[in-house]
């Protein structure tokens, strides 16, 4: 795996080449793109030659040899096909909300006017979200091979944000990636680097032997591939802010991109604060979020020039396709200054009375969609309130009690500093792996790095605190460009995805090496799992083990549960799928027959002993 050192100097290098000779970039670029492909034809055409070559060979030998040996043919065919089924990538058009027929005429006729003047393909639809955001997006047909489909994401937040010329702009920054070849020529490499992650995914998910077959060459390629598709997105973007200020000027393109970087400030540090803030006072969500959203971005506020300077000051990052601002700014030659908020917004212009409707639609959506969380969490908030005001009117707290209090003023009471709470609650509860996290992450946001000791010790005390505690020093060791410490922390949380996967997978096999060991179920989860079983009524004898799945000591229990069935049974695959989805026990469980697997069957009994369901026994 590429290291962030090595990655952040290979951009370098390559961005620099790119622009010395961006032909012979784009030529290697495609060249590289091809090589994946090779590779993975080259296994389909090996694993469906060898087919062919075996079912020639054993023609000859003998047609009788042919039908012994059916099932060795189809083990190569198997993986091409697997191969092949995994490239065949189904894209789903962007989500959004159509415009219909004769909706938002001016948006329309603006858009394709934009269209025409950019040089773009023909769009398939334009769609409207609730992000500060605007997207094209092409998605192919058949692989790219029968063209592709062209749609124009517009954010309703955005064209309420910006007048109609800055949305202009936006416009024609994003027919920039559609037109003048390059966006079609990076549209196809993104595409075949999603098929390529599927293969993988596909490989993985049916068999760790057919993922290591090609895990070496990926280990490289994938991220080799990835910094070289990463020089040209970030050459596409200043390509497209270029047809942007050809199409609306330089200084209403220049304004847009900081009109937007502000907005989006505006509604993390502002908006969606108060709209946290409203959660814990009221019982039900807003119901004009976007009513709301729109006043807040087109208002002033007194922190603009403050943002518009910490947006000035960000350095570019080697995963962010983007260029920072000042670097967009000073391509377009463009002064960076605040501009007032619109007369009217592109949204009024455009969209007329369709632009009511929008609001009140994506309000509910959102009303909606939050609805069972934002009441949950307000009846948190209230049981938060009463819990404080008991531990506050009380003289003494035991070392829980001051973890929790330290907790429970960090919710409820923001304004105040928990870092002295949880200090005490360190100090008094030394084994509490939740007060060394919290106390740790809130030191390292403040760049104190006494935090990374407290986070180590926080999964120490708790191992399944590795997530949490990889992604806070991460953040912290990418805001100090301390790549050792970070490629480290990377690698770390790889091999828990790598173990992760491990067990997932032993989970989904059966295996001639798994240990199998007595179920150790209690007395209530024994008799739910016989009643369960009894249930479905086909199951005549059932043998209960747990399966240790290796590297997953902490994780839920794996069962294998062989059932022999009572009677006839006409379909067995829905039958078992029944007994699985019926099926009641503490962890995830295989269930199976002894039919094509008496030897995993034999040691089932063998653990087991005497069944553990047999019916009609009580």
């Amino acid at each position: 795996m590429m290291s962030e050192a090595e990655r952040r100097a290979l951009v370098a290098r390559l961005e620099t080449f790119a622009q010395r000779a961006p032909r012979a970039y784009r030529m290697r670029l495609a060249l590289l793109a091809a090589l994946g492909f090779c590779v993975l034809g080259g296994a389909v055409a090996l694993a469906l030659g060898l087919s062919a070559g075996l079912i020639a060979l054993l023609l000859m030998i003998s047609p009788l040899l042919l039908v012994k040996l059916a099932k060795v043919v189809w083990i190569p065919i198997g993986f091409g096909w697997l191969v092949l089924r995994a490239l065949w990538v189904r894209f789903e058009p962007p989500p959004g909300r159509p415009l219909a027929p004769g909706e938002a005429p001016r948006l329309v006729a603006e858009v394709e006017r934009l269209r025409r003047a950019a040089g773009a393909p023909r769009l398939s639809g334009i769609l409207i979200d609730d992000d500060l955001n605007a997207a094209a997006a092409s998605v192919p047909r058949v692989l790219g091979l029968l063209g592709h489909r062209h749609y124009l994401v517009l954010g309703l937040p955005l064209m309420q944000l910006l007048d109609p010329a800055q949305f202009a702009s936006v416009i024609a920054h994003e027919f920039g990636h559609f037109g003048g070849g390059h966006g079609r020529f990076s549209g196809w490499i993104h595409r075949v680097r999603l098929s390529w992650y599927r293969v993988l995914d596909g490989l993985a998910a049916r068999g760790a032997w057919a993922s290591r077959v090609f895990e070496r060459f990926f280990r490289w390629y994938a991220p080799y591939f990835d910094a070289y598709s990463f020089v040209l997105a970030r050459q596409n973007e200043y390509q497209a802010d270029a047809m942007a200020a050809r199409l609306a000027g330089a200084d209403v393109a220049g304004s847009a991109l900081i009109r937007v970087n502000v907005g989006a400030a505006r509604l993390e540090h502002d908006f969606w604060p108060s709209v946290i803030d409203a959660n814990r006072e009221r019982a039900e969500p807003p119901d004009r979020l976007l009513r709301d959203m729109a006043n807040a971005l087109r208002s002033p506020h007194p922190q603009d020039d403050a943002r518009l300077a910490v947006q000035l000051t960000a350095h570019a990052g080697v995963h962010d396709t983007h260029p920072t601002l000042v670097q967009r700014l000073q391509a377009l030659g463009v002064a960076a200054t605040v501009a007032p908020p619109p007369e009217r917004s592109a949204a009024e212009v455009l969209l007329g009375d369709l632009l009511p409707s929008l609001e009140a639609a994506f309000s509910e959506d959102w009303r909606l969609r939050i609805g069972d969380g934002w009441r949950e969490r307000y009846r948190a908030h209230a049981d938060d309130c009463d819990r404080l005001a008991a531990l506050e009117s009380g003289s003494l707290r035991t070392p829980a009690e001051t973890v929790e209090y330290a907790a429970l003023v960090e919710r409820v009471r923001p304004q105040d500093d928990p870092v002295p709470l949880y200090r005490e609650a360190v100090r008094v509860a030394p084994q509490d792996a939740f007060a060394h996290f919290r106390l740790g992450a809130l030191l390292l946001e403040r760049d104190m790095p006494a935090g990374v000791g407290l986070l180590h010790h926080a999964r120490m005390l708790d191992p399944s605190a590795a997530d949490a505690v990889n992604t806070a020093l991460a953040a912290y060791y990418r805001r100090r460009d301390d790549l050792d410490a970070l490629d480290a922390v990377i690698d770390d949380q790889v091999s828990i995805a790598d173990r992760r996967r491990g067990a997932q997978q032993a989970r989904n096999a059966l295996s001639a090496g798994d240990a199998l060991l007595p179920h150790r179920l209690d007395a209530a989860a024994l008799a739910a799992a016989r009643a369960s079983l009894a249930a479905t009524g086909k199951i005549g004898s059932a043998w209960i083990v747990r399966k240790h799945i290796k590297g997953d000591a902490d994780g839920l229990p794996h069962f294998l549960v062989l059932v022999r069935w009572r009677g006839l049974v006409l379909d067995p695959d829905a039958t078992l799928q029944r007994v699985v989805d019926a099926l009641e026990l503490p962890g995830s469980c295989i269930v199976f027959t002894a039919s094509g697997r008496r030897w995993i069957a034999g040691r089932v009994r063998k653990v087991a002993g005497l069944p553990t369901y047999r019916h009609g026994v009580g």
